[in-house]
Parts: C-alpha cells; sequence; structure tokens
C-alpha cells in the first residue's frame, strides 16, 4: 500500500518538532547548492539542471517517500550514465530515458520489489561504486588543470587520450584554485564540522578569484548566466525508435535510482532507530523522476551524504526535506546570478573529494582479505564500470556472483552413503576426513537404530539442485549390490528444484526395475510442497515418506522381511 512517510510524521507534529526540521532543512539546502551545480557539469549538462533537478525532485521525494528524513537530488552515481546519454541523444533523450526510468521505478514499488534491490551483493555495489568514483574523478581532469580540451568522447580511454593530448595547456592559476579548494575541503572538518567544506570553498575561493582578477574559467565564462527561477514543463521528443534505443539507458538509471536511494534509506533507519518503507520510497522515486525532466531537470534518488547531513542537523520528519527543497528555490531567485562567479577549478575539487569519498577505499581493502571469490566479483565490475558500462558491469557482475555462490552451494553439499547391506550399527573410524560441512564422510548418529539387513542408506547434505545432481548420481550408481529397500535420509536438504526432483524421479525408475522400494524420511516442508506440486509423492507413494528416520527404518524392516 502507498502511504507516504509524511502523512505518519504529521500526525502529533510539534513547534519543536519543526524548528528542528527547519534548521537542518536551510542547512541541508545550503549543502545541496555546490553539489547540484558541479554534479550537473560534470554530466555534460548546464549547471541550473541540477538546481532544477534538486528543488523538483527533492521536494516530490520528500512529500511522497517512504523515508523520514531521505533527502533527493542528483548524485555523483548518475554523472556516467547522464553524460553518455547526453552526448549520444541530446538533452530531449536524457529527458525520455529519464520518465522511462521513473516508469519502471514505480512498476518496482508498485509489484513489491525494492525488497529485491536489497538483494544484490555488496561486492557488486562496492565495485561498481568504486568505478563511478574513478569515471567521476576523470571528468574534473581538465577543469581541475584548467586544460582546453574542447568537448570530451564519452569513454574512460577517450577522455585519458584527450587529456594527455592537451595538456601542454594547463594553466597553473587553474590549479592552484584547484589545490587551495581541495586542502581547504580536507582541513576545515578538523576546523568545523557543523558548516561543510564545500560550501566554504565555494564562498571564499570564489570571492578570492573575482578579487584577484585570476584567468580561470568560471560558470559564466562557459554556460552563461543561471536563470533565476524554474521553466516552464515541457515535454522531450518521443518516438518508438529512440524509446527502443533509450531503454537500457533508462533501465541503469532505474536500477542505480532504486539501489542508492534504498541505501540511503538503511543508512539512515540505522542513525535514527527508524525503518522506511522501501517499495513507497521507489514510487516516489519514480514520481520525481518523471516529474524532474518536465522541469529540465536530470536524474535524482536518495543522496547518502545529504541526508546524513539532514540528520545530524536535527533533521526527523519529510519536513526537513521540504524545506531543503525550498531554501534552494529561494536562493536561486535571490542569488543565482552571483554563481556565475564560481571557478570550475573549485567545483572539481568539490568532485574530486566527493570521488574519493565514494570510492570507499576501507571496504575494498576489507573485501581483499576475504575469499578469492567476492574480490574476483568486486574486480569485474569495477572494471566494468569504468571501461564498458555501468548496465554491463552490474549484469556480469551478478552473473559472477551466483555463479561462486552455486559453486560454493555445490562444494558444500554431500551425498553420504551412511551404510551398506550389513547389519552394522554405528561407523565412525579414527582416520575419516571432515567433510566441507565438518561431518566426517562416513559419520553417522550415535543414536542410530540397528539397521536392517538388505537396506540401503543415503544421506543428502545440503540443498539438492541442478548444481548437485552429478554428485548424487555418482553417489547412488550402486548396482552390484543387493538390497531390498533404499533409504534416502533428507534432513539437512532445505531446498530442491526442478533439478532435483528429476534425479528423484530417475533414482525412483532405477529402484523399480530392481524391485528395490525407495523411502523418503525427514523430507522440510519446501521439498515436500514442491514433491506433491509435481506429482513425486502419488509416484513414490505417500506411505513412503517418513517424519523420521526411526519410522523408515521400520518400513525398510518390514520390506526386507524383518
Amino acid at each position: 500500500m502507498f502511504k507516504p512517510e509524511l502523512l505518519n510524521s504529521l500526525k502529533g507534529y510539534s513547534v519543536k518538532t519543526f524548528a528542528s526540521d527547519l534548521s537542518a532543512g536551510i542547512i541541508v539546502g545550503i549543502v545541496a547548492l555546490p553539489l547540484a551545480i558541479a554534479f550537473a557539469i560534470a554530466s555534460g549538462v548546464a549547471p541550473e539542471r541540477g538546481l532544477y533537478t534538486a528543488i523538483v525532485a527533492g521536494f516530490i521525494i520528500s512529500v511522497l517517500g517512504g523515508s523520514k528524513v531521505q533527502i533527493g537530488g542528483p548524485t555523483g552515481a548518475f554523472v556516467v550514465i547522464v553524460y553518455g546519454i547526453v552526448r549520444q541523444y541530446g538533452f530531449s533523450g536524457l529527458m525520455l530515458a529519464t520518465m522511462m526510468a521513473g516508469v519502471m521505478l514505480i512498476l518496482l514499488g508498485a509489484f513489491k520489489m525494492g525488497i529485491l534491490v536489497k538483494y544484490i551483493p555488496y561486492t557488486i555495489i562496492t565495485g561498481f561504486t568504486a568505478g563511478i568514483a574513478v569515471t567521476i574523478l576523470t571528468t574534473q581532469i581538465g577543469d581541475f588543470f584548467g586544460l582546453t580540451t574542447g568537448p570530451l568522447p564519452g569513454d574512460f580511454l577517450g577522455k585519458i587520450k584527450a587529456y594527455a593530448a592537451s595538456f601542454g595547456t594547463v594553466n597553473p592559476y587553474a590549479v592552484a584554485v584547484g589545490a587551495v579548494s581541495l586542502a581547504v575541503i580536507l582541513v576545515w572538518p578538523k576546523i568545523n564540522k557543523k558548516i561543510p567544506g564545500s560550501l566554504v570553498v565555494i564562498i571564499l575561493i570564489t570571492a578570492a578569484v573575482k578579487l584577484l582578477n585570476l584567468p580561470v574559467d568560471t560558470i559564466g565564462s562557459r554556460y552563461g548566466a543561471i536563470p533565476a527561477s524554474l521553466p516552464a514543463p515541457q515535454l522531450p521528443a518521443f518516438s518508438f525508435e529512440l524509446l527502443r534505443k533509450l531503454f537500457a539507458p533508462a533501465l541503469s538509471i532505474a536500477i542505480l535510482a532504486a539501489i542508492e536511494s534504498l541505501l540511503s534509506a538503511v543508512v539512515a533507519d540505522g542513525m535514527i532507530g527508524s525503518k522506511h518503507d522501501s517499495n513507497t520510497e521507489l514510487i516516489a522515486q519514480g514520481i520525481a523522476n518523471i516529474a524532474s525532466p518536465l522541469f529540465g531537470g536530470i536524474p535524482a534518488t536518495g543522496a547518502i551524504a545529504r541526508t546524513a547531513t539532514n540528520i545530524k542537523n536535527g533533521g526527523r520528519t519529510p519536513v526537513a526535506g521540504i524545506v531543503h527543497a525550498i531554501t534552494l528555490l529561494l536562493i536561486m531567485f535571490i542569488f543565482g546570478r552571483f554563481a556565475v562567479y564560481i571557478p570550475l577549478a573549485a567545483l572539481a575539487a568539490v568532485l574530486v573529494s566527493v570521488a574519493w569519498n565514494m570510492a570507499g577505499i576501507p571496504a575494498i581493502k576489507a573485501l581483499f582479505k576475504g575469499q578469492k571469490s567476492d574480490i574476483t566479483v568486486l574486480a569485474v565490475t569495477f572494471l566494468l564500470t569504468v571501461f564498458i558500462d555501468l548496465t554491463v558491469a552490474i549484469e556480469v557482475g551478478l552473473i559472477c556472483a551466483a555463479f561462486f555462490f552455486i559453486k560454493k552451494m555445490i562444494d558444500l553439499s554431500s551425498i553420504r552413503q551412511v551404510s551398506t547391506n550389513k547389519p552394522a550399527v554405528s561407523i565412525k573410524p579414527a582416520s575419516a576426513q571432515p567433510s566441507q560441512t565438518g561431518r566426517s564422510e562416513t559419520d553417522v548418529t550415535e543414536s542410530t537404530p540397528a539397521l536392517p539387513d538388505g537396506t540401503f542408506i543415503f544421506e543428502i547434505e545440503g540443498p539438492l539442485f541442478f548444481g548437485t545432481i552429478q554428485k548424487f548420481e555418482e553417489a547412488t550408481a550402486v548396482s552390484g549390490i543387493t538390497y531390498k529397500a533404499l533409504v534416502l535420509r533428507m534432513q539437512n536438504t532445505m531446498y530442491l528444484d526442478a533439478g532435483g526432483i528429476h534425479v528423484l524421479e530417475q533414482l525412483y525408475q532405477n529402484c523399480c526395475s530392481r524391485n528395490v522400494i525407495l523411502l523418503i524420511s525427514e523430507i522440510h516442508t519446501q521439498p515436500y510442497m514442491l514433491a506433491i506440486k509435481t506429482g513425486l509423492t502419488v509416484k513414490l507413494g505417500n506411505g513412503n515418506f517418513f517424519s523420521t528416520f526411526e519410522e523408515a527404518l521400520t518400513r525398510a524392516a518390514e520390506i526386507c522381511g524383518k
């Protein structure tokens, strides 16, 4: 059910809470100003489009979202995708792709798919986030060093080649502005943690460049004046052919918006001890991404850094996010004309610091201490994000992660021969080697009752699915051994798939051809329900399924004439 968190938050809303939300919203709005402009420029669009996004999408996400404190707007994660779309299809193509992504997000929320986004492996998220950070960094080299490059290509290697070819045009004044700006951003938190270093840089460095009349590029010299109001709504150009071409980029935007917004909401939950509604949040994100391009904006999502700033400054309801959007609107109305003086080298320094924070170096170091499969997924996702495409990176990363997971399940599973047709009871030699499940390959529980002569027993350890079928077939190839009853213990089998059902049917057919009765004991709910649905219980006979091993042995004794 779609129920915005704002409705819940307004119940019992007090003047004290409003005062706290008001101050937090104003602070976040000021913090968002340089970031919105910087992300727009890095994405290859006019700076004011970042402001439009933060105002329109930020307002909608707060009003309709499923989180109490989520702050929405443009983020660094979209820079790669947006830059590529604008280069190939123009801003009109970006508008259509963003609106398509909005529809996809609404569908994800409406069909309650929000929970699935949380299941994307941590290694993939870390990998593509680090890849995006590297890509953002490469987009800022030109402005940081004041290079004259002309229009840059969309791919990573193309940018590096363009920078290398134009490195003789380095502007020492731009380098100085960028270096000083970056130093201030890094040092400022030690002086004051309340006021963000990016805002200090934009104010102080802009004033210094203007007073000293330094020959560096500014927003005004490259992009002209920034409008002091929101534009009238405008629909993008539309055709079915363009719709088809933009489907993959739109899917990338939708996936990234879903992942980042829900990650941000989860982080926020941990900070305030609350719980967001992921499906409502996705619907709100979808509506915001449909509305944003209508007013000249770019893709938006939940912004982790701005959300954390909101919480740290006292924001506790969506009202703070609404105030943040209104603050940005007022700033654009009143101070928008001064933004033209902001040096691009200073904005580049802001984005370099954003890229460094996004890279997640501590998380990467921790993963590199772990298992090789995690390192491989991380590396593949990272490299594909940087050199190919974010969508491809996520798709291949998921395939790699699934492959390694299946392999791990296969390695952990085993089909153990518990007994032959001898009346032995407990088999546990001292030389037995433990399996990966921590049990001996020939272990039998000490409480196992005496086994009837003519009974053969197998125990499945782990899931029986397409990945473990070969093990099962090899283990049950018992031709040449005389027995009348085959007991299959499934106490440690929590999952069964169609492949598992198929091999059980084959085993049953093999038993029938040899006049052997197949008995199954201790089957769990999921395997048993699937056996019922597929008709396996009818084939084997409902009377040949037993809840305990002792019952199965009693039946085996009857079959063997004991």
